[in-house]
């Protein structure tokens, strides 16, 4: 007997043909103008990513964790705001590092002044935010535990 496969409801259908269809027609207009410079960008940001940043990123992690030692939940208030911030540098790099600046006025009309301020203040909110629920969360441990016998 051969296993069934779930189908999902009509609705969940519709949604996912609609998403390829989208997907399909994205695809197609951004291939028209410059097939091989979209092909190079893709092959180039997958070999950048597997051969330098997954290395990277995978022992800047271990490190993390031997640091950590037995503490390994605590490992989370540096992991998410650490991955958080990565993520914003990455979509933000061009106008973060100035390359694109005259770019982005001239489509804009908008400085493009400040924006490696503004990735460092909110790096510093993530990082911040994440020590506060850290000692936030540290506290009620120490208050719920009972006090040890002498």
């Amino acid at each position: 007997m051969r296993p069934r496969i779930p189908v999902g409801s009509p609705l969940q259908i519709l949604l996912l043909a609609c998403s390829f269809a989208l997907a399909g027609y994205a695809g197609v207009r951004l291939f028209a103008d410059d097939w091989l410079g979209v092909a190079l960008w893709f092959v180039g940001a997958a070999v950048l990513h597997d051969l330098v940043l997954l290395p990277l990123y995978a022992g800047l992690d271990r490190a993390l964790v031997r640091a950590a030692g037995r503490r390994r939940e605590w490992i989370s208030y540096v992991r998410v705001p650490a991955a958080l911030s990565a993520l914003l540098l990455l979509v933000w790099f061009p106008l973060i590092s100035g390359r694109v600046a005259g770019r982005y006025a001239l489509a804009t009309g908008l400085s493009a002044d400040g924006f490696a301020a503004r990735w460092l203040l909110l790096t510093a909110a993530l990082f911040g935010g994440s020590a506060l629920l850290f000692v936030v969360r540290v506290r009620r441990a120490t208050k719920d535990r009972p006090p040890a016998a002498h």
